[in-house]
């Protein structure tokens, strides 16, 4: 049997306490600078570029337009978000994340650069009683990276195998799920993800690298489609 490639070793990168901490020190670099709107996590690859050029492209396709309806899993700083209304979506949008300190500080952002209809919230995506709106769009850039670390188990299996069907609440008929991730390969994803609401649509292109005759890319994006 071959080994399960999709378990990773914990790290404190997974957990809550973490999160807490880290947005806590960015939501006061924030208050004492309010030009310093903390870190985008993947810069050096331009994923969230290529996210929202991915968007653009697609204009039409699907449940993507300039005014779908989005939902950032993970939000972070809701810089993701940002860039999208930046960019010209005009939807409403919505970003969760389970650290306080996150909603706080991209809620403090929204406001002090007065972005309008952009809404933050506290939300456990593994919490039984969640019952969530739904989505023209979810985006997941480097959260289920994050969750994967965590070691987080809910009964026999991994929060890792329950993700799809926990982000899949997010979404209805048409509507797109994409998602960024740096540890796991486009096969990894897609074995994480798709299941028989779930498909595979489409996939970002980033520079590839060969080693030992290996090829392969230090990130991935991909496209799934609710059916």
């Amino acid at each position: 049997m071959s080994e399960d490639t999709t378990k990773l070793n914990t790290s404190k990168l997974g957990t809550k306490k973490y999160w807490d901490d880290f947005y806590a020190v960015e939501k006061r670099n924030f208050e004492e600078n309010p030009q310093d709107t903390g870190e985008c996590w993947f810069s050096d690859s331009d994923a969230e570029e290529k996210m929202v050029q991915f968007l653009f492209d697609n204009l039409g396709e699907y449940k993507i337009s300039e005014t779908a309806t989005m939902c950032d899993v993970g939000t972070g700083n809701g810089h993701l978000l940002f860039t999208l209304r930046e960019e010209g979506f005009k939807g409403p949008f919505v970003g969760i994340d389970y650290s306080e300190n996150s909603v706080e500080f991209a809620t403090k952002i929204a406001e002090e650069e007065e972005i309008e209809d952009i809404t933050f919230e506290v939300v456990d995506i593994y919490d039984d009683k969640w019952t969530p709106k739904k989505f023209d769009v979810v985006l997941d850039k480097g959260t289920l990276d994050a969750i994967a670390l965590s070691g987080l188990k809910f009964g026999e299996k991994t929060a890792v195998e329950i993700y799809s069907e926990c982000v899949s609440k997010l979404l209805e008929k048409d509507s797109v799920l994409l998602i960024t991730s740096c540890n796991f390969t486009e096969t990894e994803l897609e074995k994480i993800i798709v299941r028989d609401d779930l498909k595979v649509w489409k996939r970002i292109n980033y520079p590839v690298f060969e080693f030992g005759g290996v090829k392969g890319a230090t990130i991935c994006s991909i496209a799934f489609v609710k059916c």
